[in-house]
């Protein structure tokens, strides 16, 4: 480690890192994001945006008639999608994101993993699923589709960055380090940018989406669950009150804290401010 990166390792540790991921539910909705980044903007500390693609890239492939492939709603990413989700993640909706923090005061800076070699991936191997359509499992690749690992992301540039008042803003595009570049999943690179900085930081991982937190009751914004541990998480998933696409959520919110990350936050975007002012943010996951 260089000498500066040594320096702040010492002056980071006990800091709090927040790392804030979005997805379309705010992206799609232009007041909402802009309220959203002015809370992001005014939150205090150190931070790093992680963001989706929303409806945008759907929206162009259509226009262009490219045909969308999904296997049990998951997305099969061949050359053209890639081509138009790194557009469309790591062009448009990358800059608008950072124009927008500019704007707010915050030295933002608009990054894909392949920027500063900051996030390496490999690329999904061909795998076996069953197809709940056909009934029947398949050999799938999904193509351009990159997965992480430890060493994946570049924590010591990453720092350096942050040391220079810069506020990364990742969109879901990394690279293999011989020139592809992958498709990545947005969540799973906010978790691992949590776990690698957990080294410097307090890191505080945060997923904005469209309810107030895990609630008993899906359809009652006020039974929000304020905090569950591993044994709690077991119990609610025998009782089936997280269940879907809640469970991967939980699963990687509680991997990630087993790896050093402090706390994980799962709550609505709208409410960000909450969490900078100290008060209940969404549903809390703790060791």
């Amino acid at each position: 480690m260089s000498g500066s990166a040594s320096l702040s390792f010492g002056e980071g540790r006990g800091k709090t890192l927040y790392i804030i991921k979005i997805g379309g539910n705010v992206i799609d909705n232009s007041e909402k994001l802009h309220q959203f980044l002015k809370s992001f903007a005014s939150l205090k500390g150190n931070k790093i945006l992680v963001h989706g693609g929303g409806k945008m890239a759907t929206k162009l492939a259509n226009e262009m008639r490219i045909e969308a492939k999904m296997v049990n709603g998951r997305r099969i990413t061949d050359i053209e999608t890639l081509r138009i989700v790194t557009m469309v993640y790591a062009g448009l909706i990358s800059k608008n994101l950072v124009a927008q923090l500019q704007m707010f005061g915050c030295n933002a800076l608009g990054l894909s993993g392949a920027d500063g070699n900051l996030i390496t991936a490999q690329k999904r191997p061909v795998q076996q699923v069953f197809s709940k359509a056909d009934g029947i499992t398949q050999e799938v690749d999904f193509g351009f589709v990159g997965d992480l690992d430890d060493a994946s992301v570049n924590s010591e540039s990453l720092l350096k960055l942050l040391d220079n008042g810069f506020i990364p803003v990742f969109s879901a595009i990394t690279h293999d380090g011989a020139s592809q570049l992958l498709n990545t999943n947005a969540d799973t690179i906010a978790s691992a940018l949590a776990v690698a900085m957990s080294k410097y930081y307090q890191t505080q991982l945060v997923y904005c989406f469209e309810k107030k937190g895990v609630l008993i009751d899906v359809d009652d914004e006020s039974s929000v669950i304020r905090e569950i541990n591993p044994e709690k998480y077991e119990d609610l998933k025998a009782k089936g009150i997280v269940a879907d696409g809640m469970l991967p959520k939980l699963h990687n919110a509680f991997e990630a804290i087993k790896n050093g990350v402090s706390a994980v936050y799962i709550g609505k975007a709208d409410d960000l401010d909450d969490l900078d002012d100290g008060q209940e943010f969404g549903t809390k996951l703790v060791k």
